[in-house]
């Protein structure tokens, strides 16, 4: 007996996909200058601080596009102190392999599974974000197969607590041109995210969608603190300044570039309790104050926000509420980053 596999229907080559919803040169001029910005805070040639901050998942265009409106006014406003990538996160990881994957795989979180319309609209919806607000995004990357899809559009790439581990992740982040944040995997044992990192940094040949090829290395990988879990299944945050001293240590015993750390607010660094993010970022903010060492590795903070506070089942219907993990509401998520800045 061969595969129990139905082969539904050939997708597109990102090649072919490319060719048929090509981005305007303008799109590509604001990725290539953002996409040099960013790399300025991560070799620490600017001192300006990363926020990646948007919904736990982008579910829809319409309320995606107007948090993006309303983001793009306050980074104008904060412009001199932070520089903002909106989390735009259209695929899903999903622990039992069941519910809503993201709109990769349900363009309308209500409709069916259709791979094919997922890859069309998000490359569109991350497309009109660019036109529309000046903005180039951060995904993360479940699929290493599939970031060709986006990868003229996107300036910011994350590795899942699940997936830093995996071989062909850690490979492909060392062939991505923009910065891949590596997240301590749940057990947080930070050698684990260190070796990837080191992967990740450095030049690999393997093979990637039918080729064989072979990458430069990635000077900009770098780790992502986003807590722990333990064996009775209890969260840990990793947020602490002792956590931030040990990581400065541990980077100095390794031979990486541009030893860098975002913390993420929310996982199991907030319990997911979303409200917390708000306390966690000024505990980060006053470890940064406190300590040169702490100051010099991070480079930013993950927030998860939207328009409306907490999170809804499919089906509610609650415009701009998070389907997925609950997220911090428009109002809340202007005043942390008016806060950040200020404490800067």
């Amino acid at each position: 007996m061969d595969m129990q596999m139905e082969f539904i229907k050939k997708l597109p080559t990102p090649e072919e996909l490319k060719k048929e919803y090509p981005i305007p040169e303008q799109v590509a001029a604001v990725k290539n200058e953002r996409d040099k910005q960013i790399a300025e805070i991560f070799t620490g040639e600017s001192d300006k601080f990363l926020l990646i901050i948007g919904p736990c998942s982008a579910d829809n265009e319409p309320a995606v596009l107007d948090y993006m409106h309303r983001l793009r006014k306050v980074a104008d406003d904060v412009r001199d102190k932070i520089f903002i990538i909106p989390r735009v996160y259209t695929n899903k990881p999903r622990t039992t392999g069941l519910g809503y994957k993201g709109m990769l795989h349900q363009p309308n979180p209500e409709g069916n599974e259709d791979m094919l319309a997922g890859i069309v609209a998000i490359r569109e919806m991350h497309s009109n974000i660019v036109k529309e607000t000046g903005f180039t995004c951060a995904e993360e990357m479940l699929y290493p197969s599939n970031h060709r899809y986006l990868s003229d559009l996107l300036s910011y790439v994350a590795i899942g607590a699940r997936s830093v581990e995996d071989q062909e992740h850690r490979l492909v982040s060392s062939g991505l041109g923009i910065p891949a944040g590596m997240k301590n995997p749940t057990s947080g044992d930070i050698s684990v995210m260190l070796n990837s990192i080191i992967a990740a940094q450095n030049p690999q040949r393997f093979q990637y969608r039918g080729w064989e090829v072979q990458t430069p290395g990635n000077p900009l990988a770098h780790a992502i603190l986003r807590g722990s879990v333990d064996k009775f299944g209890r969260s840990h945050p990793n947020y602490h300044y002792e956590d931030l001293i040990n990581l400065a240590a541990a980077y100095a015993d390794k031979d990486i570039a541009n030893p860098s750390v975002i913390v993420d607010t929310n996982h199991a660094n907030s319990g997911k309790q979303y409200m917390e993010q708000i306390r966690i970022a000024k505990d980060v903010l006053y470890s940064i104050r406190h300590s040169d060492d702490v100051k010099k590795i991070v480079k930013g903070l993950m927030i998860e926000s939207y328009i409306e506070d907490g999170a809804q089942k499919i089906g509610e219907g609650i415009y701009g509420k998070s389907i997925t993990d609950p997220c911090l509401g428009w109002e809340k998520t202007e005043s942390l980053i008016r806060l950040i800045a200020e404490l800067l």
